[in-house]
């Protein structure tokens, strides 16, 4: 746990400024401009592609970040009346990233701010996989009763997040795709809000700017494993 705790921005390149810069204009703008002009869901959002952007260096402080995004996230996702995403968030996703923030300090590539990175072992893959099959049944029928809207599309929602987290928790660059794939989803989700009330139309920007960090993110994090076994 020797991780070093430096400003994490000057960590940052050129480019990944670049990246978080443009996220955080392109989002604040989106919402600036909305009908609704919500300030929650407005930082929820910049903590999120602040978040990621660290997460794609494979820096601790993205985690710490995403137990907060999860907690605004979740509590928004109330409001809105997608109680899978509540749940997903504030009872999966930001427990998990404690974890993670755990195992990360636990595993730093040698004496630098960065972790190290991880190659997922047949077992793991195999547990994964069965977890997520019992977490989708599960929220599937939770869902279900709970009269969510958009049933379907929230359940793989929370399936795509459930896998998300847990590779993120293993250390492993497929995280960045689950996220990827996690983020296609939402921006469906909040697609379909759109249609009812076009003030939800920030979130599909938010996610579309989610989307292009996690590319980034598996980009970066693949660069970082073929240097941390050079």
């Amino acid at each position: 746990m020797n991780m070093k705790w430096k400003n994490p921005f000057k960590a940052l390149t050129k480019f990944e400024l670049v990246l978080w810069l443009s996220s955080i204009v392109i989002v604040s703008l989106s919402f600036l401009l909305s009908p609704s002009g919500d300030l929650l869901t407005l930082t929820a959002s910049l903590i999120g592609v602040t978040a990621l952007i660290f997460v794609a260096k494979g820096m601790v402080i993205g985690q710490v970040l995403t137990v907060v995004f999860a907690v605004f996230y979740g509590t928004i996702s109330f409001f809105f009346g997608y109680y899978g995403e509540m749940i997903t968030y504030l009872c999966m996703t930001s427990p998990i990233a404690v974890f993670s923030v755990i195992s990360w300090l636990r595993h730093p590539y040698e004496e630098s701010s960065e972790v190290e990175v991880n190659t997922l072992k047949r077992w793991r893959i195999f547990l994964m996989l069965i977890l997520a099959a019992i977490v989708t049944a599960a929220f599937y029928f939770i869902l279900g009763f709970l009269g969510n809207a958009n049933l379907l599309i929230s359940t793989l929602s929370v399936t795509t997040s459930f896998l998300a987290s847990f590779l993120t928790l293993l250390r492993s660059p497929y995280y960045a795709l689950a996220y990827g794939a996690n983020d296609i989803v939402l921006m469906i989700l909040w697609t379909l809000a759109t249609i009812v009330n076009i003030s939800y139309l920030p979130m599909i920007i938010c996610f579309a700017m989610f989307f292009a960090n996690d590319l980034y993110g598996f980009l970066n994090w693949q660069k970082m494993k073929t240097l941390q076994n050079s």
